[in-house]
């Protein structure tokens, strides 16, 4: 069992940043991949950054790479998600997600068994 929690959502203007955390707490060595999923109002949940727990390589896609970096500091085990140069396209419900077995594609809800509550990030023009 892995519990999660983010927080560090807000609102900010357009160009502004945030930084996200996820407190995972539980079995976490188990983890395989850690990711950070989005959903918008009447959309669906979309993968934003995972981290493959042991070896730190990191998926984004193109949407969000070079402004979003996936970062674990796992003394703490504390997820990051640092958002810069944000645009109100990237409002949405962030929430955090664990695979706890090999996955094929990392961006899939379904590869991740453990979730967070969310944390909501408001970006306006």
């Amino acid at each position: 069992q892995v519990e999660l929690v983010e927080s560090g959502g807000g609102s900010v203007q357009a160009g502004g940043s945030l930084r996200l955390s996820c407190d995972a707490s539980g079995y976490t060595s188990s983890t395989y991949y850690m990711a950070w999923f989005r959903q918008a109002p009447g959309k669906e949940r979309e993968g934003v950054a995972a981290i493959h727990s042991r070896s730190g390589i990191t998926y984004y896609p193109v949407s969000v790479k070079g402004r979003f970096t996936i970062s674990q500091d796992n003394a703490k085990n504390t997820l990051y998600l640092q958002m810069n140069s944000l645009k109100p396209e990237d409002t949405a419900m962030y929430f955090c997600a664990a695979a706890v077995s090999r996955i094929i594609s990392w961006s899939s809800r379904t590869a991740y068994k453990y979730w967070g509550q969310g944390t909501q990030v408001t970006v306006s023009s």
